[in-house]
């Protein structure tokens, strides 16, 4: 929603020194639905107008239910796929149609970490080999200096030298991630795109990896979109937060201030499911609208107890209220007095 740029730009508190890694502008990304050999192709809007910035050293985390657009905006972030519209900045760059002689700056300095370290490295190949293949492709470094790079990295995952020369299958699933982790930084990049990298994990080595993570990015400056649908995580390792459904950020700003007061309904009921966050037990009720047939107004309104006619058919934008930003006609209702007393009294609770 390119009207809400301006808010969005008076949102970012970034210190002078601080630097712009990201900056998106209304992305969005829509598909074609093949419906049959005489039927036109149906509309599929994945993600609906989503802008941000993201600084040097600071963590994004965008989180929702599954099929609410955080993997395909990751996708677009990290250069895969190319937005249907918007704009999209990285490290100074347009990043949608970029010069040709910074396409492979652009693509170096945005590295990705997959969920399942287990299918995330190639069985047949030895760590050192996964691990010197982006500087035998991108650098002019010799064979011994693609080594010692490789051992040097290997040593700040917390991993000793002699495991390059060993295979995949013989790491439990904590040293994997920490490996995939390895990988993305051998090209030194500014931008790491985490997509649900500790979910595939035992809780216990989940911490460890976001320790590993946060000390990175003190020591090496970078910047983290982190994708993830548990808030425990998140509350660990974010700055800021976007929250997003059926394609649409419904609110998005510090981690202080959307966990300790959401002001969104949806954020509301995302926090009251997780154990350890939850101040009212919400339910929300009925099933996520199908993308390709999406509610008129609001897109939440299907399932919100406090929608009225206007949700209905008017949709919210985004707008500055209580030092974050939202989607919601009645936010206001949400900054005084007890969030749990008022959801209490709605449909969606029991």
């Amino acid at each position: 929603m390119s009207a809400v740029e301006p808010d969005l730009k008076s949102m970012t508190t970034e210190r002078s020194s601080s630097e712009t890694v990201v900056d998106a502008v209304d992305l969005k990304r829509v598909y074609e639905v093949r419906r049959g050999l005489f039927r036109a192709p149906a509309k599929l809007q994945a993600v609906g107008g989503v802008s941000f910035k993201l600084a040097r050293g600071r963590t994004l985390a965008v989180v929702g239910e599954s099929g609410c657009g955080k993997s395909t905006l990751a996708r677009m972030v990290s250069l895969i796929e190319r937005p249907t519209s918007g704009r999209l900045t990285l490290i100074g760059v347009d990043a949608v149609d970029p010069p040709p002689d910074r396409k492979r700056e652009l693509r170096q300095a945005v590295q990705l970490v997959f969920q399942n370290p287990f299918g995330s490295l190639n069985p047949r190949k030895k760590i050192a080999a996964v691990l010197e293949d982006p500087l035998a492709i991108n650098t002019t470094l010799s064979k011994a200096d693609r080594a010692a790079k490789a051992r040097d990295m290997l040593a700040r995952v917390g991993l000793r030298p002699e495991h390059a020369n060993r295979y995949p299958h013989m790491f439990s699933g904590g040293q994997r991630q920490r490996i995939a982790i390895a990988r993305a930084l051998m090209l030194e990049p500014r931008l790491l795109v985490a997509d649900e990298p500790v979910s595939a994990l035992d809780v216990s080595i989940q911490a460890q990896v976001l320790n590993l993570l946060a000390d990175l990015q003190a020591e090496l400056g970078l910047a983290y979109l982190f994708i993830s649908h548990d808030l425990g995580v998140v509350r660990h390792i974010a700055h800021d937060v976007l929250v997003m459904y059926l394609g649409h950020a419904v609110e998005q700003g510090p981690k202080a201030r959307i966990f300790s007061r959401p002001l969104h309904p949806y954020t509301q009921a995302l926090l009251a499911s997780t154990p350890g966050l939850a101040t009212a037990r919400i339910v929300l009720q009925g099933e996520l609208p199908s993308p390709l047939d999406p509610p008129a107004g609001c897109v939440f309104s299907t399932r919100c107890g406090h929608a009225t006619e206007r949700c209905h058919i008017e949709r919210p934008l985004l707008r500055a209220l209580d030092e974050r930003m939202v989607a919601c006609h009645y936010a206001e209702k949400f900054i005084d007095g007890p969030v749990a007393v008022q959801i209490a009294r709605s449909p969606m609770a029991f």
